[in-house]
């Protein structure tokens, strides 16, 4: 949801332009991660969709907002609209990457865990957070940007993305070990996905 609004600036990193929201949202596939390590895909799944929902709620609530006439004394209209008003092409591109991504990733996460036999959670959580991350630059800013920048400068877009949202959850890893661990022994949960139906429109 934050990123949602973050995302209207650009910032500069090594020379790349970036959307600010680069800052915080790798921040929700960390907690795929450990979602997925400690309580399964199924409950990744709930909060998943959860996501979705608050985040279409809130930007129903804001195109509402914004499509009201405002007091004679409010005098940034323009404003609010440049900042909150995204574009129902890019809405669509963030909620569609969001999905695909966070599904791939805690799919990956699982399977990996089975493979591993719960050994080396460095490699599940950089793992699954390379494909998952690919999947979400990829889709975001193909459908946000396709015709809308030269294919050089998308390329580099989705590269510069990609890559920087896998280094944030490889330099994150250790704080990651210590809440799984944390969860893991406080909650005495550590599941398995052996009979999950990953299904991701399944409700239960």
């Amino acid at each position: 949801m934050a990123a949602n609004i973050l995302i209207v600036k650009q910032i500069s990193v090594l020379g790349i332009n970036l959307p600010a929201a680069i800052i915080i949202f790798p921040v929700s596939y960390i907690f795929g991660d450990i979602l997925t390590e400690v309580y399964g895909y199924g409950q990744a799944r709930r909060v998943i969709w959860l996501g979705f929902f608050c985040n279409l709620l809130l930007v129903i609530a804001i195109w509402v907002v914004g499509v009201i006439p405002p007091a004679p004394i409010f005098e940034a209209q323009a404003a609010y609209d440049r900042i909150l008003g995204n574009s129902p092409r890019f809405l669509l591109a963030s909620f569609l990457a969001y999905l695909a991504g966070e599904f791939v990733n805690s799919f990956i996460m699982a399977k990996m865990k089975i493979l591993t036999r719960g050994k080396y959670l460095w490699t599940r959580t950089i793992g699954s957070t390379f494909a998952g991350e690919g999947v979400d630059t990829t889709v975001v800013l193909l459908v946000g940007f396709w015709g809308v920048l030269p294919w050089e400068a998308l390329l580099t877009m989705m590269l510069g993305h990609w890559l920087l949202k896998c280094v944030y959850e490889a330099v994150i890893t250790p704080v990651t070990y210590l809440v799984v661990n944390y969860l893991k022994r406080t909650e005495k949960q550590d599941f398995y996905d052996y009979k999950t139906d990953f299904n991701p429109l399944r409700a239960d």
